[in-house]
């Protein structure tokens, strides 16, 4: 299979095709976080009041990755991401143009949804790519979602300076059509179940899977802090104005494109378990150096720490929930993105809440902490091997 892939031009656009589609996912996401703290001010409302509508778009989340997974199950991944591709390209727009608190809720259950529904759809069709290449790209993908998310969050804060935050969503929102629409057409993976193959609507029973999905929320909702509060953190506790707190996720998530990039041969030389375990542990590091770092520049180089750590922690355990023995690709990244991006459901509001009443400082303490526990359940992801 490899070496057919390798003359395969198909393939390699199929390769290509997702790849971009990981950067569209991570530009709309990094687009969000310098959007934050006006958000917030355009509102009138208080930190825990925000957490409280990141709640939904965790909620919308998990309303629509078990839908997705179910979808990829009869449609196959290449159509459902299709449409979620296209959709999610309105997500940003949608919430900034929010007049009232009450539609902003709205505008974040549609916001999370879309982009939840995404995300499980591309990581399955990353999987199906790998198939068909007879390689692993599941971390460069990832790398590539980092790239978005580093353009998204570096440019984002200096055109809404210049520009507006609503000007800056609409731009958001033409960028990520235009390269939708220039990628679908070469989108592969040919994991469409025939009839017969289709799974049941039904939770898989094998509890190593949901420990795997335990270890993803442990990844994520350090991931989910640095994006929904790095900037606020920065901006209200050291200081920083809205264009350098906006470099807070900027420069986290460059850390992990570069690292991601690396992450297959890494994964490759040392196995997934052993990647896993060392790479949770740089990232508890750099959290807890963000809590304690008296200068912006410290919480910064201390972010992007974080981000060389936590790089390959969420590829790996999205691999080895799609490559989970005995289910199709769709069916076990969906139990995993669910559990993982449940994270983004109960942490915002708690966050917020010690944020605002204690400081952000404990708050990147405290997940470090979670990271540590990933070090401790590494083992459960050997399947990504």
């Amino acid at each position: 299979m490899s070496s057919l892939a390798a003359v395969n031009p198909a393939f390699l656009r199929a390769r290509w095709a997702v790849a971009a589609l990981f950067a569209v996912n991570g530009f709309i996401i990094g687009s969000w976080a310098p959007q934050i703290p006006l958000f917030l001010a355009r509102l009138g409302i208080t930190e825990f009041t925000l957490g409280l509508l990141i709640l939904g778009f965790g909620l919308g989340a998990l309303i629509a990755m078990p839908a997705a997974g179910y979808v990829i199950g009869r449609q196959g991944s290449r159509v459902t991401l299709t449409w979620f591709a296209f959709a999610a390209a309105f997500g940003l727009i949608v919430v900034v143009a929010a007049p009232s608190v009450w539609t902003a809720a709205f505008a974040m259950v549609l916001f999370g949804g879309l982009v939840g529904g995404m995300d499980v759809s591309m990581n399955a069709n990353a999987v199906a790519v790998e198939r068909s290449l007879g390689r692993a790209i599941m971390s460069s993908s990832h790398g590539f979602w980092s790239l978005g998310g580093f353009a998204g969050g570096a440019a984002g804060g200096l055109v809404i300076e210049r520009f507006g935050a609503l000007a800056h969503a609409g731009a958001v929102t033409v960028v990520a059509l235009a390269v939708v629409a220039l990628v679908v057409s070469q989108l592969g993976g040919d994991d469409r179940p025939e009839p017969h193959e289709r799974q049941p609507l039904a939770l898989p029973r094998d509890p190593s899977l949901y420990l795997v999905g335990l270890i993803a929320l442990f990844c994520m909702v350090p991931e989910g802090a640095v994006l929904d509060w790095a900037a606020l953190y920065l901006k209200e506790e050291r200081g920083a104005s809205i264009a350098t707190a906006g470099f807070a996720f900027a420069a986290f998530s460059a850390a992990m494109a570069t690292m991601r990039f690396l992450g297959d041969r890494v994964r490759d030389r040392f196995g997934a378990v052993k990647t896993l375990r060392v790479s949770a542990l740089i990232a508890a590091v750099g959290m807890f150096a963000a809590g304690l770092a008296p200068e912006t520049w410290m919480v910064i180089a201390a972010f992007s720490l974080a981000g060389l750590g936590i790089a390959n922690t969420v590829p790996i355990a999205f691999s080895a929930g799609g490559n989970h023995p005995g289910l199709p690709p769709g069916a076990g990244m969906s139990v995993v993105t669910t559990i993982g991006y449940s994270g983004i459901l109960v942490a915002p509001s708690g966050l917020g809440f010690v944020g605002g009443h204690f400081g952000f400082a404990p708050v990147f303490l405290g997940v470090a902490v979670l990271l540590l526990l990933v070090a401790a359940l590494a083992s459960y992801a050997k399947a990504a091997d």
